[in-house]
């Protein structure tokens, strides 16, 4: 159950891939189509500034080694350079503590493949770029792959580089944060630039 004032905890790291997280920190936090706005916390293993794939520099507000589950209500995991250079192994075990305890993690492309390393996909269904491209990390979980663009299995939602529109719909499903009709009108503004889901949308609360 979210608390008073939800909060997102977002992993940064150097190349984060800005783009495919975009479309879900704006919703969580302005709430301008779900009625309740998030607080954003960046979260990082050092204290150090980090700049983003599109160049955008960002200090953490907090250090990872703080992060404890109870206090969060989702964490979310873009893609990055580092992903596949088997990086981020704290990264994946800090979802592994968020999954134990039934809070959300978000991932998507690269980050997909640091759980997969760590065995967080070898029984959940799930999707990334590209069933290649997890195979290629050696998991045990091909068989839950889903040609899909956002998956969701209990606490995990993932998706595929191509996706963040899809990634930001499925997890705000996931959180309970907005109908299906209003997701559905989402999608078709942002990824369809469908004029006539505008006037739901903007109606949603």
């Amino acid at each position: 159950m979210l608390s008073m004032t939800p909060t997102a905890h977002i992993a940064i790291y150097d190349t984060l891939a800005d783009w495919e997280i975009g479309h879900l920190l704006v919703e969580l936090r302005t709430g301008r189509f779900t009625g309740t706005p998030w607080n954003v916390v960046t979260v990082a293993e050092t204290a150090e500034p980090v700049t983003s794939m599109g160049g955008i520099r960002m200090v953490p507000d907090m250090l990872l080694a703080d992060l404890h589950p109870a206090s969060s209500d989702l964490l979310i995991l873009a893609g990055a350079e580092f992903w596949d250079a088997d990086g981020g192994t704290a990264l994946v075990a800090a979802a592994a503590r968020f999954l134990d305890v039934g809070v959300p993690v978000a991932a998507i492309c690269g980050a997909t493949a640091g759980l997969a390393r760590g065995g967080l996909l070898d029984h959940r269904r799930h999707t990334s770029a590209a069933p290649e491209y997890l195979e290629a990390t050696g998991y045990a979980g091909a068989g839950l792959y889903v040609d899909e663009r956002a998956v969701v299995d209990g606490d995990l939602i993932t998706a595929g580089p191509d996706s963040p529109v899809q990634f930001a719909r499925a997890t705000l499903r996931r959180l309970g944060l907005v109908s299906d009709r209003t997701l559905e009108a989402y999608e078709g503004v942002f990824h369809r630039a469908d004029a006539s889901a505008y006037p739901v949308l903007v109606q949603a609360h």
